[in-house]
């Protein structure tokens, strides 16, 4: 037989396959069709095959694809495929994005760029970055030509924030190496000082003169931002310091008030200081500083990249918060470059100690007043400084030669670890600790704590060990009564050894001060009570002694001074003690009933859990479980509610404090609303079960009788 030879094909019949082929494919999403239609093609080769292939995805986007955004987005990920499967140019992805961005209008490129954001990763593989960073950077580049860094503002920056997560930090073609400044970035301001004085002759609101000195002298200080290099002349810094000092002054003389409502300068700072000493849970305040970001981030709607010089304006720019901030920070940003080390820097390009001084003092004043601008004026004041700190080390970085972050090499061996001392044979330790009477158990602390006493069990009931002070005594000790601490400690105690903590008080004052305070006076009473109670018992018995007979007048005499003074009526003519009297004195049966607290078992439980959600970890470090805890609950029970079921039963079995009554306010706490009104109609659910147990066990006690 003879052998059949195909002929190759040209160019355009490669062409119109290809075209179909894509059409069908693209269709599908599927490659493998391009794939069939590229092999079947045998007597071509693949440098003339995949020439056709790339035209074919280029005539498809401009003629059918560039309308319909989201086809052009599914198109570049179809070629991303294509590229894999080795049947176009490694290129292709960025050219059709490249086409499609020169053919379209603004608002449409900023759409399409979202395809470029989110296949970053893509961009960054080796069989990409290589051939496609030149292509990718000059597609960028060209669209920050077109744009307008004053009304395009947030386009261009998303173009930059993409190309510095494509490119490493050590691609020297993104570093400004010898740290030029934009000295293009002209502010241009002026007016006629007798127009000036016109236009603001009317404000009465400003504390502070704005006259045409003050203006020029605000916005001449954005020629020294541009470039900071003029501060090293000696004229210069002469009128940049004059300048400087005051405008600051005027600041400082102008406070601004917080916009938030209800809330003034002075409750702000306050506020803030007291945060910064209290030992709050990280986890509440890092939502509320969420919330408090998210909020404020909602308001700022609008984004000027350039402030205007309007002289008209100048009265309210000083009453704007943003504004102030803006200004402040470019002082500091300012202060910093002079006083670090430059690699670039000329030699003569050195500060004075007078200068030195000067910075370091307006800086100082500077910060002052970061932290005075409301709203959240400290937290910001420590965010740039933050900021600012970690721009030197970059700064340090830059100095060092931009040097390329590596990993650590894991094949280096490390350091042989130190050769471990002799240890005693056991046996020889054995003998020596029975020789001097010990125990010996293999450990230092076990050993020392085992030694402790002859009789350790013992030594755990010793009085000594007792660091827990009685209620009564915690009550009179001599402490500032409206402690908040104080406040807490009382009502644990009170919790843990008085029935009283569980009593319903109608008092007309929600102070936990006022409640503690009745409690004592109760105590005091039940203490004389029971002190009067023991004379007359020892009477009965023919015991009297004339000590006993004093101690008895001695109660007598301190139960009516007591009565006496809880008698005293009120400003409104009521007796206080009456109204505590009625609060504290409850039946027994109330105080058994509520001596054991109401607990949920494994099947209550399991119907909490899927109200919980996935905020039972939230949950758990408020109950008191560590991260490794709750890690365990998780893994040991991985279907959906298991680690909130077995975190939720082992509380209620080892906690002491564990209760429906905690875990509905903790869950309240957490605003996890939902489970806690379940665990609230669980509570009322019970209590109603108990009661009606209560009431058959006393008709069957009643029969009996």
């Amino acid at each position: 037989m003879n052998k059949i030879i195909e002929k190759p094909v040209d160019f355009s019949g490669l062409q119109a396959a290809f075209a179909k082929s894509l059409e069908e494919g693209f269709n599908c999403q599927d490659v493998q069709i391009l794939r069939k239609s590229y092999d079947s093609f045998t007597a071509n080769s693949d440098h003339d095959k995949k020439s056709p292939m790339d035209q074919a995805f280029r005539e498809m986007l401009m003629f059918k694809l560039s309308t319909d955004l989201e086809k052009v987005g599914a198109l570049v990920k179809l070629s991303v495929d294509a590229v894999r499967a080795e049947i176009v140019s490694v290129t292709i992805p960025v050219v059709l994005l490249g086409d499609i961005f020169e053919t379209v209008t603004l608002d449409k490129c900023e759409r399409i760029f979202n395809y470029v954001e989110e296949m970053v990763e893509v961009w960054k593989e080796e069989v990409f970055f290589s051939s496609c960073k030149n292509n990718i950077l000059r597609m960028c580049n060209d669209l920050l030509r077109r744009l307008s860094r004053a009304q395009n503002t947030v386009f261009c920056g998303r173009i930059l924030l993409f190309l510095s997560k494509f490119f490493p930090f050590s691609e020297r073609s993104g570093l400004n190496i010898v740290s030029e400044f934009n000295l293009d970035n002209v502010t241009e301001y002026g007016v006629n000082g007798k127009d000036l004085d016109d236009t603001l002759e009317d404000i009465e609101d400003i504390p502070i003169r704005i006259d045409y000195n003050l203006y020029c002298k605000f916005w001449s200080l954005q020629d020294f931002f541009r470039n900071p290099n003029q501060c090293y002349s000696k004229a210069s810094w002469k009128m940049f310091q004059t300048h400087a000092t005051t405008v600051l002054e005027s600041f400082g003389s102008f406070k601004l008030e917080d916009p938030r409502p209800g809330s003034t300068n002075n409750e702000d700072f306050m506020n803030e200081e007291a945060s910064d000493k209290m030992d709050i849970d990280l986890n509440v305040s890092d939502t509320l500083i969420k919330k408090e970001i998210e909020q404020s981030v909602r308001q700022a709607e609008n984004f000027f990249a350039k402030f205007l010089t309007n002289p008209k304006l100048l009265a309210l720019q000083l009453s704007d918060a943003n504004f102030r901030r803006a200004v402040l920070v470019q002082f500091l940003i300012l202060f910093q470059y002079l006083q670090i080390t430059v690699k670039f820097k000329a030699e003569s390009n050195t500060l004075t100690p007078a200068q030195s001084e000067f910075i370091q003092e307006t800086e100082t004043k500077v910060y002052q007043l970061l932290e005075e601008t409301p709203p959240n004026g400290k937290r910001f004041a420590r965010t740039v400084k933050h900021m600012l700190t970690r721009e030197e080390m970059w700064n340090n970085w830059k100095n060092e030669g931009c040097k390329e972050f590596k990993k650590p090499d894991e094949s280096v061996i490390s350091e042989p670890p130190p050769a471990k001392r002799e240890r005693k044979p056991l046996g020889d330790c054995l003998r020596d600790a029975t020789r001097q009477g010990k125990f010996f158990l293999g450990n230092d602390v076990l050993t020392r704590l085992w030694n402790y006493s002859p009789d350790n069990l013992q030594a755990c009931k010793s009085e000594e060990r007792n660091f827990l002070p009685q209620v009564e005594t915690y009550l009179e000790s001599s402490r500032d009564k409206n402690d908040t601490s104080f406040e807490w400690r009382a009502l644990r105690l009170l919790a843990r050894q008085s029935p009283h903590f569980f009593t319903f008080v109608n008092s007309p004052s929600y102070k936990i001060s006022d409640y503690l305070d009745a409690v004592r006076k109760r105590l005091a009473k039940e203490r004389l009570d029971a002190a009067k109670q023991i004379p007359g018992a020892l009477t009965t018995n023919g015991n009297n002694s004339e000590s006993i007979m004093n101690s008895a007048e001695t109660n007598e005499q301190e139960t009516v001074a007591l009565q006496e003074q809880e008698g005293e009526p009120n400003e409104e003519g009521e007796l206080e003690d009456e109204d505590e009297h009625n609060d504290l004195e409850k039946p027994d049966e109330d105080n058994n009933a509520h001596s054991k607290p109401l607990t949920a078992n494994k099947e209550q439980v399991e119907e909490l859990a899927p109200l919980i959600g996935d905020d039972w970890k939230k949950l758990g470090k408020k109950l008191g479980y560590t991260a490794d805890e709750l890690l365990y609950f998780e893994t040991e029970h991985p279907d959906r509610d298991g680690g909130c079921v077995a975190m939720l039963v082992n509380w209620f079995v080892d906690d002491d404090d564990a209760s429906l009554d905690n875990l509905a306010y903790v869950l309240e706490g957490l605003e996890i609303n939902t489970a806690a009104k379940a665990v609230k109609a669980l509570i009322e659910r019970l209590l109603k079960a108990k009661q009606r147990e209560d009431e058959l066990a006393e008709s069957t006690k009643d029969k009996n009788i």
